[in-house]
């Protein structure tokens, strides 16, 4: 259990690292080229660490409509949220989308399964969802700064449309994983297949990738190989023993990371407020990880 709290944490400081990153791509780079190559291109060689068994997995057909329904937040979830972080700033776009995942995941496991959740999980949960409340209203950034509150009311909707998706893939991997399919391949899968309509979007909207320079390659290939591949295989380690509604909630640890380094980076600005909102992520994160396993209701 406590490895994979530990794993979620690293692959959460990898994701914390995007927005950041991803702000210091060349303007003339949208957010839908950015989203598709990192998932795109991440999707893929997670696909190829594990060729055999994904392979296997998405032929079971056990396990193939779960596998196609995580695909379909693999393929949202990168345009939504970087589109969110372009309108609505880095730290913004980051707590929304990270910070929505816990109460998409919840309902899933409610509506799918009938799982209860125990009084410590909704505790933390709840404290950690204060905390990205405030953050949203503590922070400042992004196109919403200048555009007004229109940009930032899309961003935050798209940064929940994101956290959506999120919850989505999240769920249907454990579900895979549930079935006895191992947590690379089930990734590898979800990601190889998702990758597919990513690689047309990256086709259309991705040619100033390759002609702004190398820098803007080479930060897109860190967002491919770091927060992408190597973030997604520690993901998927924490699935294997931990609740995707917990997965959700530990992984709040993202938005922090991200808002600290839009703050000490890229310049944005938090209130009092905000930071108030920060250290309840933590202490949310903290009594989630900790939690039991809730139960299925009967």
């Amino acid at each position: 259990m406590s490895s994979a709290v530990w794993a979620l944490v690293a692959a959460s400081v990898l994701w914390g690292t995007t927005g950041t990153v991803a702000s210091l791509i060349d303007d003339r780079v949208g957010p839908l080229a950015i989203g598709a190559a990192t998932m795109a291109v991440g999707g893929a060689l997670l696909f190829l660490v594990s060729a055999r068994g994904a392979l296997g997995a998405i032929r079971s057909r056990g396990s193939r409509g779960w596998l196609l329904t995580g695909a379909v937040g693999v393929v949202i979830y990168p345009l939504a949220f970087y589109s969110a972080m372009d309108l609505a700033g880095v730290a913004i776009g980051n707590v929304t989308a990270l910070g929505s995942g816990p109460l998409f995941a919840a309902i899933l496991e409610r509506l799918v399964e009938g799982r209860r959740l125990t009084g410590r999980w909704m505790l933390g949960a709840s404290t950690a969802i204060i905390g990205v409340a405030l953050l949203v209203v503590g922070g400042h950034g992004g196109a919403a700064a200048s555009d007004g509150a229109g940009s930032l009311g899309l961003g935050v909707a798209l940064g929940l449309l994101a956290g959506a998706a999120y919850a989505l893939y999240t769920y249907a991997s454990s579900r895979v994983i549930a079935l006895g399919v191992p947590s690379r391949s089930a990734m590898g899968a979800v990601f190889g297949l998702g990758a597919v309509p990513l690689a047309l979007v990256l086709l259309v909207t991705g040619g100033p990738l390759l002609t702004t320079g190398p820098t803007t390659i080479a930060l897109t290939a860190y967002l491919a190989l770091g927060p992408m591949l190597l973030a997604y295989l520690l993901f998927g380690w924490g699935l294997r023993a931990l609740r995707s509604s917990t997965v959700t909630v530990i992984t709040l640890l993202e938005p922090l990371v991200a808002t600290i380094l839009a703050v000490l980076i890229v310049g944005e600005r938090l209130q009092l407020v905000g930071w108030v909102g920060l250290a309840l992520i933590l202490v949310g994160v903290g009594v989630v990880s900790t939690a039991r396993r809730p139960r299925i209701a009967a």
